[in-house]
């Protein structure tokens, strides 16, 4: 039983054409195959999603459907989707409705549209790790980074076929790259277009290929390629970057490198999110009588006053020393935790300078009652 169109979308039935668009581009970018690899239950999602907005989206689709449900688009041209490249194939870049750009920028997904004959097949995404040090994260960065893929094949440039020779006409599909099955029922006719197995669905066959690429139209290359990465990014983030992944077969298009961003430990800090925290260790005099020290953050040194009769434990918030917010206004702070530095290799005369302290009671722990809070007060009250 299939879910009401307008519930899929999440829109109400008086919901103008732009509410609907705005409704079908979140569950795409959610439940596009790109974000959730391998998983059949948002595969689904974005098939149903998808054929609610082709219905929705069209006046006279959305008017039959509003009047006779999904009664009343049997035995049209609404009938589902089989897969997610039957989406793909049927408009491409979701029909145009984000102005062609939304899975390009988004998902780099245009390349899944349709492809024309003789444009060839599109390339792999590849997937690349890059590790970072905090001071590049706080500041953002420029990689250069050597990829190995493969590339147009010079002999051919790309095409495939030997110099002087040109692809032939596929005899199966005629050059259409498509083949058509056509089935009928007590619903009306069905045609499932699928790409031609003779050609790929290129719509050409290669007579005479090229020595160098055996008719491939790529080869395994290098390149180098530089990649920035802004202040505040982090475990998780990742950058693609169109058209540098593997060069498409027969000059199809490339595919997508996908820069993905690792964070190296640090030997002074640990970062929780946006802040950095550093444990400052000073001694027990320090601690007393109060000093002020430099402290490391990701900028370099700066000093912090640290007020006598200070406790191990203390934390100290250092503002804006932190890191940028990512795609954000401001920064983080730096969070300074104090601790009592206690020595394990003393002399003996260090060690009769603490005898000698430790006879002072002013240095003795007091037994202090801790004080009360509001359910205390509660309890004496009714004691």
């Amino acid at each position: 039983m299939k879910r009401d169109y307008y519930e899929v979308l999440g829109v109400g039935k008086n919901a103008p054409a732009d509410e609907i668009k705005k409704a079908y581009r979140k569950l795409a970018m959610q439940y596009h195959p790109d974000r959730n690899p391998g998983n059949p239950e948002a595969e689904e999602r974005f098939k149903e999603s998808a054929e609610a907005y082709e219905v929705l989206s069209n006046e006279d689709k959305r008017r039959r459907y509003d009047q006779f449900g999904h009664d009343g688009l049997r035995g049209g041209d609404s009938q589902g989707f089989s897969d997610i490249n039957d989406i793909f194939s049927r408009f491409g870049d979701v029909g145009g409705a984000f102005g062609g750009s939304i899975f390009d920028e988004v998902f780099g997904g245009g390349r899944q549209s349709r492809r024309r004959p003789g444009s060839g097949t599109p390339g792999s995404d590849l997937k690349l790790q890059v590790t970072l040090t905090l001071e590049e994260i706080a500041t953002g960065v420029e990689k250069t980074l050597k990829v190995k893929r493969t590339v147009p094949c010079e002999t051919c440039s790309g095409k495939g076929a030997k110099k002087g020779s040109t692809p032939a006409t596929c005899s199966v599909c005629k050059g259409t790259g498509e083949l058509r099955q056509v089935s009928r029922s007590l619903f009306g006719q069905f045609v499932n277009v699928v790409a031609c197995t003779n050609c790929g669905g290129e719509g050409t066959v290669i007579r005479d290929p090229c020595a160098t690429c055996g008719g491939d139209g790529r080869v395994p290359g290098e390149r180098t390629v530089k990649v920035k990465i802004p202040a505040g990014a982090g475990d998780g983030n990742y950058i693609p970057l169109q058209g540098q992944g593997n060069a498409g077969r027969r000059g199809g298009q490339a595919g997508d490198l996908i820069v993905y961003i690792k964070e190296e430990e640090h030997a002074h800090f640990v970062r929780d999110n946006e802040n950095v925290l550093y444990d400052l260790f000073l001694s027990y005099p320090d601690l007393v009588l109060g000093t002020e020290v430099d402290v490391p953050t990701l900028g370099g040194k700066a000093m912090l006053k640290v007020p006598a009769g200070t406790p191990s434990g203390q934390m100290f918030r250092m503002r804006d020393k932190g890191i940028p917010r990512l795609n954000g206004s401001g920064r983080g702070d730096q969070i300074v935790r104090i601790s009592v530095f206690v020595p394990t290799s003393l002399s003996s005369k260090e060690r009769d300078a603490i005898r000698e302290l430790h006879a002072f009671s002013g240095v003795q722990p007091k037994e202090e009652r801790p004080k009360k809070g509001f359910f205390g007060k509660v309890f004496d009250a009714f004691s």
